[in-house]
């Protein structure tokens, strides 16, 4: 991401003496990272919780020959650049539930971030969050990755009965939601720069399904979507961009969505935010299906619910019904449509 830098302060990076802005998070000759960021401490079981650490130097050896990864990122034998841990990882807390979280083809870095929990029965609990750092702010890739986890602690922290009818535990749940989303919003803050020029934030989608009863909240244009076996798709959100806008005036999706400003966002998370709070649906769920939590890095290749649901089915259907070889073989699907953007795919299977 090429953004220009207030601080006039010159120093030389550590790996490679190349001149260095203070303020830089990057080399910008060879990649190495300036100010590493302590990666943040799992609050679930880490049983459960990948093992993610955020611009951490690569391990040897080198995936391309096997050779060794110097200290700058870069393989000493044949120069390859060294994936980073941050660039691609999954979770599985649960055989049911699974994502993935890819860099993508074009992307320099991985702004994406997910966090997942859910409780070993099939079908009883889980909460699904997906975060699409905005790239043209600063250190969008650590914020969201705070924010997902941060936001999938709140959601784990308890269940929401309310007074016991239907409608009253939907409404516990979408508070709930919306204090997730005041969680994630604070841990965006708190990994953003004060006098930084252009704050980080991000996009917010997280979804909660207890016993039937689906929660689905929303800040953005990360989706939610119920792709029930024998039914008709469901898009559980609406996003929150230009895009939208348009197609609710009358515009075809088609064209909304590939015009010169379809990406751009009304609502997000950071500092500069209008709003953060989450549009919720509800929804009961009575029957066997996918819930799916994505970021653009998938929707923008198969936007409509109908045709991405008969992807799902067909792709889980070449993997055994498996979660993660499922959401795997999507994000490759998506990098093979041109991976202009981060993917992540989060699956629960009921």
């Amino acid at each position: 991401m090429d953004v220009a830098m207030t601080s006039t302060t010159q120093t030389v990076c550590p790996s490679c003496g190349s001149p260095v802005s203070e303020a830089d998070r990057y080399c910008e000759a060879c990649g190495a990272e300036l100010r590493p960021t302590a990666p943040s401490t799992p609050a679930l079981d880490t049983d459960t919780e990948p093992t993610v650490e955020i611009n951490t130097t690569p391990a040897s050896p080198c995936q391309s020959c096997g050779g060794v990864v110097g200290a700058d990122g870069y393989c000493e034998t044949c120069g390859t650049k060294a994936a980073k841990p941050r660039d691609h990882f999954d979770e599985q807390p649960a055989p049911w539930v699974a994502g993935v979280c890819d860099r993508g083809i074009r992307h320099s870095r991985n702004e994406d971030a997910m966090a997942l929990a859910a409780d070993p029965e099939p079908g009883t609990r889980a909460l699904l969050v997906v975060c699409d750092g905005v790239s043209s702010s600063l250190d969008s890739d650590v914020a969201s990755l705070a924010a997902a986890r941060a936001a999938r602690d709140v959601l784990a922290a308890g269940h929401a009965q309310g007074l016991g009818t239907e409608s009253s535990r939907s409404s516990a749940i979408a508070a709930r939601l919306k204090a997730a989303a005041d969680a994630a919003n604070d841990a965006v803050l708190a990994n953003t720069s004060p006098d930084s020029p252009n704050p980080a934030s991000c996009t917010f989608v997280a979804t909660v399904l207890e016993d039937g009863l689906l929660v689905a909240g929303v800040v953005g244009d990360s989706r939610a979507y119920w792709f029930p076996d024998n039914a008709e798709a469901v898009a559980l959100t609406v996003d929150d961009s230009w895009a939208a806008e348009l197609i609710a005036t009358g515009i075809p999706r088609a064209e909304a969505e590939s015009g010169p400003h379809a990406h751009a966002i009304t609502r997000w998370l950071g500092k500069d935010a209008p709003d953060h709070t989450p549009r919720t649906t509800t929804l009961q769920v009575t029957g066997p299906g996918w819930l799916v939590v994505c970021s653009d890095g998938l929707w923008n290749y198969c936007s409509e619910a109908a045709p991405l649901a008969d992807l799902v089915r067909q792709t889980a259907a070449e993997h055994g019904g498996e979660p993660l070889p499922t959401a795997s073989a999507l994000v490759d699907w998506a990098n093979a449509q041109g991976g202009q953007d981060n993917i992540t795919v989060a699956l629960a299977r009921l």
